[in-house]
């Protein structure tokens, strides 16, 4: 008697293939992302001590703790040597605060005024932005967390030149423009949506007095401007193009100098708590201010509303931050 023919499972065969196929993917992506975190960890700078006496912040873990907070620092350097400000031992040109919720989904970023005059632990009452210059960055870190009372977790500073690094690398990021302007340098810039490449992108977040609310209307473009990075940065045209995501990485990281755990690791243990976060999950606000003044040795200043800053602190105490910037007025917004 003939044995029977043997069986054929093509669909097996074919689900074999499709599950190789699926392990070699993600063996090749996950080899990439340790290559890319290996990137970022190779070139990025290290600021070691970046952070005050603990006996002086809020506590590690407790209510003020909550979430997750980035202090970001940036300067702008000029062409031909010339600069308006330095980070380390200098003056912080911008200053922004960044806080995800513990459940995340969404993230605020505040921006502070580098004018605004406020008191500075073991100095005295001075612009925030001299922090830096007297007392390094521990000192800054310090005069935010007590301005807010909410804990620094990490800080992050970067050359205002990055910025053009960045947009480049991103193949150019498109803009809403606010009003019409030419920029201190001569640019001409017109209200609406603008393409950008990186050095009409830097001049954009660098100029000032074009505008009549000088420093109020820069930090809001700032804030436009990373919008528009978040955007790019998270389309299709970064996140499935290996290439460019590397290249970003490769490109923006040299100007960066953060805190010991702003590592590759670190970002990973975050990721979660980012994931589906889109442009419009990014709130964005301006620290709330009294208006201009004159401090008593005849500077002037912008006069913090040091009432409402404390209310950031309570804020992230209820994990409840969109509760609190819903309470500000428009112009802080």
């Amino acid at each position: 008697m003939a044995a029977a023919p043997r069986r054929r499972h093509p669909f097996r065969r074919v689900l074999l293939v499709l599950l190789g196929l699926v392990l070699v993917l993600a063996l090749a992506a996950g080899a990439f992302l340790w290559h890319l975190g290996r990137t970022f960890d190779a070139r990025r700078q290290v600021v070691a001590h970046a952070f005050p006496a603990e006996s002086g912040r809020p506590a590690a873990g407790s209510a003020q703790d909550r979430g997750t907070t980035v202090l970001l620092l940036g300067a702008d350097s000029r062409p031909g040597g010339r600069a308006d400000v330095g980070v380390e031992g200098e003056r912080a040109d911008t200053i922004m605060l960044v806080h995800v919720p513990e459940d995340g989904g969404e993230a605020y970023v505040m921006s502070v005024l580098r004018d605004m005059w406020v008191p500075i632990p073991g100095v005295g009452e001075a612009k925030i932005n001299a922090a830096l210059d007297l007392g390094g960055v521990p000192l800054i870190v310090r005069t935010v967390e007590d301005l807010v009372g909410a804990r620094v977790d990490q800080v992050a500073e970067v050359d205002f030149a990055g910025f053009q690094a960045l947009t480049d690398a991103l193949g150019g990021v498109t803009v809403d423009v606010p009003q019409d302007f030419v920029s201190n340098e001569g640019m001409t810039f017109e209200e609406g949506p603008e393409h950008m490449d990186g050095e009409r992108a830097l001049e954009f977040v660098r100029e000032r007095k074009a505008f009549e609310r000088g420093d109020f209307q820069r930090v809001q473009n700032q804030r436009t401007y990373v919008r528009a990075v978040l955007e790019r940065t998270l389309g299709p045209q970064t996140l499935l193009h290996p290439v460019r995501l590397h290249t970003v990485v490769s490109d923006f990281s040299p100007y960066l100098t953060v805190s010991e755990g702003l590592d590759a690791a670190w970002i990973a243990g975050l990721a979660p708590d980012l994931v589906g976060l889109s442009a419009g999950d990014l709130r964005m606000f301006t620290a709330p201010d009294r208006g201009l003044g004159v401090s008593p040795d005849g500077q002037s200043v912008v006069l913090p509303d040091l009432e409402a800053m404390e209310g950031i602190g309570t804020a992230v105490a209820a994990d409840d931050l969109g509760g609190y910037v819903a309470t500000l007025s428009p112009d802080d917004q």
